[in-house]
């Protein structure tokens, strides 16, 4: 976005933040903050204060996408807990103001790490950035969902059925196509989902450059993206993180095919193994089938920043691009589909 004073109308921004108390009376400054494919993110700042402005994207949207008030809910009922968010300071639903809903938060000074084979790290310093990302998603899943008010956030039960038939339905309805891994897919996982069912708070897109690390210490200081987070099973959330390990560098944000012994990196197995040992929940029964869900979600998600591309409503320059790897994702995903079936006797 070249012009963001032109995007936003900062006089009205201004009013706001002052009636939040939360303005100094100053001039705004605001500067777009990268990384996201969704939802529109600012760094909004109005004198010694700094917030950030998160929006809904403007124009014809997906129904259910974009959900900020979800993303709000979440992070101010996780204020306290052993899950590190940012602190919320207000929620507006008012598109009158800025042309569309928003919320704003605290600036989380710290690291976003973007490529997770961690350039510029010695391997311990790799090793425990590994090892706390895991420590935080274990945390996640053994948050009582309940007590923290979100009751109603989902639908327990029934999860992977449910974003199965979620996912599937948006790419049908999309005006571009899918390729035949895809529709494979789409048949095929419905009828092998495992009967291990179990309802947690998830965050739907828990990944590296999803989460602000202290700035000089291995240690989360905030979960960001919430907006697929629902009531759902942590082993679809886990195993989403773990796509890395499938997916090659040049593909798409995977470290597949590095030398992660020499990186200081854990391979896939001593990953699961430190959450099956933090959580008590074992996942390598149906790793398989956790994997082929995932890359199949992963692509269906990918597909849709493809169709708002097409449709001129994407949020960042790279969307057509982005959404090219949809395919390749599902190879990958009918690939671990194949191998499921091979490992339960079904091929």
């Amino acid at each position: 976005m070249s012009d963001v004073s032109t995007a936003l109308p900062l006089e009205a921004l201004a009013r706001y933040l002052h009636d939040q108390g939360l303005g100094s009376g100053e001039p705004l400054a605001i500067t777009p903050l990268t990384g996201g494919q969704s939802n529109p993110t600012y760094k909004v700042s109005a004198g010694q204060r700094s917030y950030v402005l998160r929006t809904k994207p403007r124009g014809l949207l997906v129904a259910s996408a974009h959900a900020i008030d979800r993303e709000h809910r979440v992070m101010s009922a996780l204020q306290g807990s052993s899950v590190p968010v940012p602190r919320m300071f207000a929620y507006c639903e008012d598109e009158s103001l800025i042309g569309t809903p928003f919320y704003l938060m605290e600036f989380l000074d710290g690291r976003v790490l973007m490529d997770q084979s961690l350039p510029g790290m010695d391997p311990a310093e790799r090793r425990a950035i590994y090892r706390e990302m895991n420590r935080v998603i274990a945390a996640l899943h053994g948050v009582d969902y309940s007590a923290v008010g979100l009751d109603g956030y989902g639908k327990p039960g029934n999860y992977f059925a449910r974003q199965i038939n979620r996912w599937s339905r948006q790419c049908r309805e999309s005006t571009l196509p899918v390729n035949d891994a895809m529709r494979w897919l789409m048949d095929w996982l419905p009828e092998h989902v495992p009967q291990n069912d179990e309802t947690t708070l998830v965050h739907g897109d828990f990944r590296l450059d999803n989460l602000v690390f202290h700035a000089t210490e291995p240690r989360v200081i905030g979960i960001l993206d919430w907006e697929l987070s629902t009531l759902g099973h942590p082993l679809a959330d886990f195993s989403y993180q773990c796509m890395s390990w499938r997916i090659p560098p040049a593909l798409w944000r995977g470290i597949a095919g590095l030398d992660l012994a020499a990186l200081g990196i854990p391979g896939e197995a001593e990953y699961v193994a430190w959450y099956a040992e933090a959580t008590g929940r074992d996942p390598r029964e149906h790793w398989e089938f956790y994997m082929a869900y995932n890359l199949f979600r992963m692509a269906a998600i990918l597909h849709s920043i493809a169709q708002r591309a097409s449709d001129g409503n994407a949020a960042s320059d790279d969307a057509v691009e982005t959404g090219k790897k949809a395919g390749p994702l599902a190879d990958l995903a009918w690939q671990c589909a194949q191998q499921y079936a091979v490992s339960r006797g079904m091929a």
